[in-house]
């Protein structure tokens, strides 16, 4: 029986139907959690902004310094799992994402805040590597597909969910309350993780791949330029989501209406990811991401003008075409990766859009401290239609 294995030490594992859908409840409430961790930042940036006075350049540090660790953990992390099992390593990080913003909402400081950040950061690192590769050894061979697409969905949810919950609960109390609140629930999905998922899986993680799950090498350069593009793709994405409360707070957004905002954004997202992974399948990679990242570009400059209430409206649309390029991409890495070699090339993607989640909030903190942010915007705008030309190539190489 041929089936595909995840990972360069990754192998298919055996589980039972409870266990296999235990595994990908686990692993998407991790992913939810994650993912949700990292989308309030959006929010509470403008908070932090207010108590401390802070540029637009130090809100980009601040993110870029949750990104860099981040990026700097995704690989580290998948060769951990391999030596001492993804259930361990994954419950670990989650207990550190959490651990990071009880510092900052403990501290109440700057300082604290940042080295909250920083932690939460590189706790999340965790996650895509490790979770996509025990969603993928439980459901092998072309049930991975649809296994990860619900894995993918479940991170918009957090998305939509812990940004709208902690911008309640600051606007309630305090940003440091929201901020202990939304810790307290990783802490106990950290002890969750260990007991719940099976430890099988461990063993699927440290066992070679066969001779007959290996797929034909990739075209030469292909993943990279798929990584390229997907760069490009989460620079503009980190760097607009950093920045877009500012406009809506500009347009006269509440607190409670960012949380909205965000929420309608990721909804958008949500249903992204659903509608253009269908979409890659049928029309293939290059329209896909020529759609989505077109109507990136016209509603990021549509958000500048518009009144506030026309553009929550158009939020959800934005959040389809901002969320639904990574979809394809992500899910392109299995027919240009062969199976011993894919829990890396997931690190190595999702490091290179950690990486960019870093540059991104930077140089666009910077643009708009010396330009202004509808010039940051137009700038994003522009580097979102570059990774159409640079996708053309993949039309020989993938679906």
């Amino acid at each position: 029986m041929s089936q595909d294995a995840i990972g360069p030490t990754a192998s298919v594992v055996e589980t039972s139907e409870p266990s296999r859908t235990r595994t990908l409840a686990i692993c998407g409430t991790t992913h939810a959690l994650h993912d949700g961790y990292t989308d309030l930042l959006n929010v509470l940036f403008p908070l932090l902004q207010a108590q401390f006075g802070l540029s637009y350049t130090a809100i980009g540090t601040l993110r870029t310094i949750y990104s860099t660790a981040m990026a700097s953990g995704q690989i580290p992390s998948g060769l951990l799992s391999e030596r001492f099992g993804g259930r361990r390593i994954l419950a670990l990080g989650t207990a550190a994402a959490a651990a990071g913003y009880a510092i900052a909402g403990w501290s109440g400081g700057l300082i604290g805040a940042a080295i909250g950040i920083g932690l939460s950061g590189l706790g999340s690192s965790t996650q895509h590597p490790i979770a996509s590769s025990l969603v993928s050894a439980a459901y092998p061979g072309s049930a991975s597909r649809p296994a990860l697409g619900t894995y993918n969905f479940a991170g918009d949810i957090g998305k939509m969910a812990l940004p709208m919950g902690f911008a309640l609960i600051a606007s309630l109390w305090h940003w440091q309350a929201a901020l202990l609140a939304v810790s307290l629930l990783g802490l106990l999905l950290a002890f969750a993780i260990p007991t719940l998922l099976p430890p099988s899986l461990d063993a699927a993680l440290a066992k070679p791949a066969s001779q007959d799950e290996s797929n034909a090498p990739a075209p030469r350069g292909a993943f990279r330029l798929l990584q390229a593009v997907g760069f490009i793709d989460s620079l503009v994405r980190a760097g607009y989501l950093t920045f877009l409360p500012f406009i809506l707070t500009a347009k006269g957004a509440s607190l409670p209406m960012l949380g909205v905002a965000l929420s309608l954004l990721f909804a958008g997202g949500a249903a992204g990811k659903l509608v253009c992974g269908w979409l890659g399948q049928r029309l293939g990679v290059l329209p896909v991401v020529a759609l989505t990242e077109s109507v990136t570009a016209a509603a990021m400059l549509a958000t500048l003008w518009l009144p506030l209430e026309a553009t929550l409206v158009l939020l959800p649309l934005l959040g389809l075409a901002l969320n639904g390029t990574s979809s394809v991409l992500y899910g392109s890495i299995p027919e240009l990766v062969p199976p011993e070699k894919r829990t890396r090339a997931f690190s190595i993607f999702y490091t290179g859009g950690s990486v960019a989640g870093a540059i991104g909030p930077l140089a666009g903190g910077a643009l708009g401290d010396i330009f202004g942010l509808n010039t940051m915007v137009i700038a994003l705008a522009i580097a979102a239609t570059i990774t159409i030309p640079l996708a053309m190539p993949l039309r020989q190489h993938v679906r």
